[in-house]
């Protein structure tokens, strides 16, 4: 399920305070799982939080989007700055789905002058990442191809002797 979220920055917020609020949403959303503690998402973002603040505080979220994917959820988060912050409703409710999350992964968008800086953040944790996720479509059906090639490979290997 694809959800979005929007958070307001300056001048709503300074750049450490939206990073501690999508920390804060993430946590919130993913600790309704038994499989995901929330000291895990707050080690993973305390890692990107150098990086993040400076996505963060140069408008970079707006036009490329932090994206979460934990399971079937796919949270693109962005982050608006300026006009379009003042006075944004906000839902920083948790994510429907998120307790049935075993995995997730956040990544973060490589932009120019920060790639360098965002590769060696990911390299931290191993929730981060800087590889544009796959869509949800996309990933679903290659894991269904998966696994009926590797249903198809039996049969035939059975067939063969």
């Amino acid at each position: 399920m694809k959800r979005l979220r929007r958070v307001a920055a300056a001048p709503e917020r300074t750049a450490g305070e939206v990073w501690a609020t999508i920390t804060d949403l993430l946590a919130n959303t993913l600790e309704r799982s038994e499989k995901i503690e929330r000291a895990e998402i707050e080690r993973a973002m305390q890692a990107a939080g150098g990086v993040g603040r400076q996505l963060v505080s140069g408008g970079h979220l707006r036009k490329n989007p932090l994206v979460l994917v934990a399971g079937e959820m796919w949270l693109e988060i962005e982050v608006l700055s300026g006009n379009p912050a003042v006075g944004l409703e906000e839902n920083l409710n948790p994510i429907p789905g998120g307790g049935s999350a075993s995995q997730w992964s956040l990544y973060l968008p490589p932009v120019e002058p920060l790639a360098k800086l965002v590769r060696a953040a990911v390299k931290e944790d191993e929730h981060l990442t800087a590889k544009e996720p796959k869509a949800q479509a996309e990933a679903a059906s290659s894991s269904k191809a998966a696994a009926f090639d590797d249903a198809a490979l039996a049969a035939w290997a059975g067939e063969r002797r």
